[in-house]
């Protein structure tokens, strides 16, 4: 085994300027700790370089090289200390005969590095092409498959670059931080492949039609779904490992007029923090949820659309209230994160396992606190009611608009008013908005018809609500946003935070709702009296606070982009 497998060279001297990010400075700290150079800028890599380490274990460890000169080859590597990687460039050194000279580069550097392997999208889809052709399966009659032919076409499919292309789109919506993966027809000679990051669809590439076929078809059997069922809907879900640990996706397929729509949700379950903080609960809203979890029975209940972040707030409840002393146990669709300690349940409709026949069995099971996934249907709805009368604590989610909307939705379900006022202690409303970059953040000047605005959101509310926020007011109002730079991919945010509003059931709110069978009217003018933050003042407080913009607190509430007057769309 050679002793100089890993080289140390004396630090490279780089000149920072006041204006750089703090993490250059950092990682510059840190380079000089280690004793190793600090690769700021990434350079333009031969492919012959490159091939040194494969693609594949590039990605996974960090680790890329950039540099030859006889035996002595340079490597920028994310983290020094990550003894897998080095192991690995130990074992290519012994291999190869080569010695690595070890240079320290930022995340960002390392993506632009990579990405100047060979085996990018543009390669993918050209092989793929070629593939098809070659071997003419645009002939080949996948309709005809049955079920149990899967074995055969998989193996077919295995070998053929469609599932590198395949890889090649996991792994970018992987790296972007995407949440779901859109591969629909588009048009009559091509599929597009688009990404939802921070809640916002980016079309990422376009694929010839015949690869989209093959690619839709290699992750129904993926997912162990009919690839000859193209006339109805299906779900499905499998796992993959990425970087070290398991990403989970779920699929849903949907037949479109010129093909099959796929979407791939995606579920990292090894890389979350849940907690209420890191998702930005503030205020009035975060006492209220925090002091009725604590309650021995009733319905914690969380509103709002499709990835607004309901399930995650309740995770993070359920995690506070993960005590030995407590029986937890979960219905899901799907198990999201999982939480050591919580008894979480999977429905399965196909086999009659639905939300209201688990709720009925898992009742047996001596809960004390109970996570129904959502409310679907009025015996969903029942069942719940009647957990939360018999002593146990309850959360859900149910799709409403508002907090207060949820109200008269439960009642038109079929819930009597009475039950409903007895049972329910608070009713959560949640959106999810962009937050702005921290590398890029600028304050900007705040037009006359937007301080107005902000004005009238915030002007009523009691000056210790707005210290709870940790904001002062008596210096005027500031706003910010991202100026856009290479962190956050020019487009000025980066991840996102919730905007929150919590309606508390007190002794008042139960008479108004069980004499007036939850009018949302009489509902919402108790609500103003009681001073509940709203979701849109939340979110203005946020804006303040610098945390995003009025654009996101309108986009997610209001669906415009025109607050104080009409503004065009960034082309």
């Amino acid at each position: 085994m050679h002793k100089k497998i890993l080289k140390k060279s004396t630090v490279s001297s780089v000149a920072v300027s006041n204006s750089e990010p703090s993490e250059s400075n950092m990682l510059i700290e840190r380079a000089t700790e280690l004793n190793i150079p600090y690769l700021q800028d990434a350079p333009i890599v031969d492919p012959e370089v490159l091939s040194v380490i494969s693609e594949d274990i590039a990605r996974q460890n960090k680790i890329v090289a950039f540099e030859i000169s006889g035996t002595i080859v340079k490597v920028g590597i994310v983290d020094p200390r990550d003894t897998n990687a080095l192991n690995i460039l130990r074992f290519i050194s012994e291999k190869r005969k080569l010695e690595f000279d070890l240079y320290l580069i930022s995340e960002n550097v390392f993506q632009k590095m990579v990405a100047q392997y060979e085996g990018g999208a543009e390669k993918a889809i050209e092989e793929a092409m070629d593939s098809l052709q070659a071997d003419n399966v645009d002939d080949i009659d996948l309709s005809s498959a049955e079920a149990g032919d899967a074995k055969v076409i998989e193996g077919g499919l295995q070998s053929a670059p469609v599932t590198k292309l395949l890889s090649v789109v996991i792994r970018h919506a992987i790296d972007g931080k995407a949440s779901d993966i859109h591969i629909e027809p588009f048009g009559t000679k091509e599929y597009r492949v688009r990404f939802r990051v921070d809640g916002v669809l980016f079309a990422s590439l376009s694929i010839p039609k015949e690869v989209g076929r093959a690619v839709v078809s290699r992750i129904k059997i993926l997912s162990n779904l009919k690839i000859d069922e193209k006339r109805k809907p299906q779900d499905g879900r499998f796992k993959i490992k990425e970087g070290g640990h398991p990403v989970d996706f779920r699929v849903s397929t949907l037949p479109v007029i010129d093909g099959e729509k796929v979407v791939l949700r995606l579920l990292d379950t090894g890389n979350k923090v849940i907690d209420l903080d890191s998702m930005g609960l503030m205020g009035k809203g975060k006492e209220i949820l925090l002091r009725n979890i604590k309650e021995p029975f009733g319905i914690i209940l969380m509103t709002g659309p499709t990835g607004s972040g309901k399930s995650t707030t309740l995770y993070a409840c359920l995690d506070i209230l993960n005590k030995e002393e407590r029986n937890i146990i979960t219905l899901e669709d799907p198990v999201e994160y999982s939480i050591s300690g919580i008894n979480q349940s999977q429905i399965n409709p196909e086999i009659g396992y639905t939300f209201a026949s688990g709720l009925r069995s898992i009742l047996r099971q001596d809960p004390n606190v109970i996570m129904v996934g959502e409310i679907r249907d009025s015996e969903t709805a029942e069942l719940t009611i009647h957990a939360a009368l018999t002593g146990h604590l309850v959360l859900s989610t149910l799709h409403t608009n508002s907090s207060i909307g949820a109200i008269p939705r439960l009642v038109d379900m079929g819930i009597e008013a009475f039950l409903l006022a007895s049972s329910l202690r608070v009713v959560g409303a949640q959106r999810l908005v962009r937050r702005i970059c921290s590398e890029c953040r600028e304050e900007i000047t705040i037009p006359s018809t937007v301080l107005e605005y902000i004005r009238g959101q915030v002007e009523g509310l009691p000056s210790e609500e707005v210290q709870k926020y940790k904001l002062n007011l008596d210096d005027g109002f500031h706003i910010y946003k991202g100026r856009g730079c290479e962190v956050c991919g020019e487009t000025g945010y980066r991840g996102r935070i919730a905007i929150f509003e919590a309606l508390e059931i007190d002794k008042e709110m139960k008479e108004i709702i069980s004499e007036h069978n939850g009018s949302e009217v009489e509902v919402q003018q108790y609500a103003n009296r009681q001073g509940m933050i709203t979701i849109k003042q939340d979110g203005v407080l946020k804006v303040l606070l610098g945390l995003t913009t009025l654009e996101e607190v309108e986009r997610v509430t209001e669906g415009s982009k025109s607050i104080g007057g009409e503004v065009e769309d960034d082309k």
